[in-house]
């Protein structure tokens, strides 16, 4: 009939009036925008509810935990604690709370947790009890951040497949395995690099990563490089930059290069890189969530603020 010819012709233009650039518009508008809780160590472990009330009234919408935690391999714990009271940490994730108990004030306070961090020990000698924990926070992705003894980093291939293996057992408790990149990934070996390598050789379903836009460029690689050339890889992204053009002193392989760098951090938006063309790429190459993660910030109010100002804006 003529009227539902009518009403049918509406909700076409309908469909087409929100297509293109406007639904490209509505969706930017709507990205949330995630911390990455190595940002404020200090704070969140002297004030947890203070400090997530205060991010949630800032904006942010998702948080980021890292380890330790009760449930990680001790030796883990161990080495944490030596070295937590330095950055004034007093308390591990999840600062005294259960799993189940965090998710609730996350959710009261309009927060969710799309990932966390865990180390490689514990994923190897206590997944079972650490994926029983992370599935009852509610998180999906589950990031290695680091691997610091590098003989676990030697043999490129070998890494890949213990990768593999992860991101199948995680998969059973309905967890993503995921690996955020810290620079030592693009020395040469045979001709190959171990990030080129564990792009290539793990399983795209079960294997995702998390791209530090800071310690790639460190490391002398092009973060929108990356994002082109494996899409759907890079699914989180932590975001911050730097006062000046940065580079490793060798090969990024340990904390000692690693540490001279912290104070060449900055606000993202703030320094050298090109950071919407990185996020810009990174939306296109499908990257799902965006942290700011500008290490044990000297200036927390001010970064706080100031990031979430400049992302809201970009992701």
């Amino acid at each position: 009939s003529r009227r539902q010819f009518l009403k049918t012709s509406a909700a076409t233009l309908a469909g087409v009036a929100l297509s293109g650039p406007i639904l490209a518009e509505l969706r930017k508008k709507t990205r949330p925008v995630g911390i990455q809780l190595f940002t404020i160590p200090a704070m969140i472990a002297s004030d947890f509810k203070g400090t997530l009330t205060k991010l949630a009234n800032i904006g942010y919408k998702e948080i980021e935990f890292f380890g330790p935690y009760d449930f990680s391999a001790q030796e883990t714990i161990d080495g944490w604690n030596r070295f937590a009271p330095t950055l004034g940490i007093t308390k591990n994730a999840f600062y005294g709370y259960k799993p189940t108990d965090v998710k609730n004030i996350l959710k009261d306070l309009g927060l969710t947790t799309p990932s966390v961090h865990l180390d490689l020990l514990t994923m190897r000698n206590k997944m079972g009890p650490a994926m029983e924990a992370l599935a009852s926070l509610g998180t999906k992705f589950v990031a290695i951040p680091a691997i610091q003894n590098p003989e676990d980093r030697s043999d490129f291939t070998k890494l890949a497949d213990e990768f593999n293996k992860f991101g199948e057992q995680m998969s059973k408790y309905g967890l993503t395995f995921v690996y955020h990149n810290h620079g030592y990934e693009h020395n040469l070996k045979d001709g190959k690099t171990l990030m080129d390598t564990l792009l290539t050789q793990t399983d795209e379903k079960n294997v995702k990563f998390e791209l530090d836009i800071f310690w790639m460029t460190a490391a002398g690689a092009n973060p929108v490089e990356y994002l082109n050339k494996y899409p759907g890889r890079f699914k989180l992204l932590h975001l911050k930059d730097a006062s000046e053009p940065i580079r490793f002193s060798g090969d990024g392989g340990n904390a000692e290069q690693w540490l001279p760098l912290f104070g060449k951090m900055a606000d993202p938006g703030n320094g050298v890189f090109d950071t919407p063309a990185i996020i810009e790429a990174a939306k296109k190459s499908g990257a799902e969530h965006f942290y700011l993660e500008r290490d044990l910030t000297p200036t927390p109010d001010t970064t706080l603020n100031n990031s979430f100002a400049y992302l809201k804006e970009k992701v």
